[in-house]
């Protein structure tokens, strides 16, 4: 297998703390974004939607979104489990993922890329480029800040995002607290639990990849 990185960019960092998580050491290839080496036709031919995270298999199969990477891996090497030991347990691991990638995750990117001149005409990733819309920077800021709250809430009952068991939900919520701080954004101080959450999480190794 090999593994395509940007040492510097959120989304693969998500998958290399999975990896971390798992004990797992694949052979690894940095992709630099900010030089345009994802826009290449050498790496197009790895990945049409020119982003990174990307796992090419054995027999030259590419898989390119975190979740399906880490679905992979996990049914690869399975333990220890990091998306939930039951159906329901699977299930909620899932869900949550997914609001962290989309009101989270998703929201910052929505900030970022509309106001920061570094991605001035690509406002949206992929082959195909756009142009900023500074109306959404505001709208990507607030959307994070309230699902800072979502989170806060959740983990007033729950050591982890999704339950008892740290899964890949608490690696997608971690990088989107230190995702936020490229757009200024902190956690509140009213957000206790999401402080008490943070301060598990960073102590773990995969937090420092």
């Amino acid at each position: 297998m090999k593994f395509f990185d940007c040492i510097t960019a959120p989304s693969p960092r998500r998958v290399r703390m999975y990896m971390t998580e798992k004990g797992i050491n694949i052979p690894t290839v940095q992709i630099d974004l900010r030089s345009g080496e994802h826009l290449r036709d050498e790496f197009r031919q790895i990945n049409p939607d020119c982003t990174v995270p990307a796992l090419e298999l054995d027999d030259g199969t590419c898989l390119t979104e975190v979740y399906a990477i880490c679905e992979y891996l996990e049914a690869v090497y399975p333990q220890p489990s990091l998306v939930g030991s039951s159906p329901r347990d699977a299930a909620l691991v899932t869900m949550w993922n997914t609001k962290i990638e989309q009101q989270g995750l998703g929201a910052i990117a929505e900030s970022l890329r509309n106001f920061s001149k570094g991605f001035k005409g690509r406002a949206l990733t992929g082959p195909v480029g756009f142009e900023q819309i500074p109306e959404l920077v505001e709208r990507g800021r607030h959307r994070a800040e309230v699902f800072m709250q979502v989170l806060d809430a959740q983990l007033a009952n729950n050591d982890y995002v999704a339950g008892e068991q740290f899964t890949i939900a608490d690696i997608s919520a971690m990088v989107f607290t230190d995702f936020a701080a490229w757009i200024k954004l902190s956690i509140p101080e009213s957000a206790h639990n999401l402080s008490r959450w943070k301060d598990l999480v960073s102590s773990r190794p995969s937090a420092k990849v």
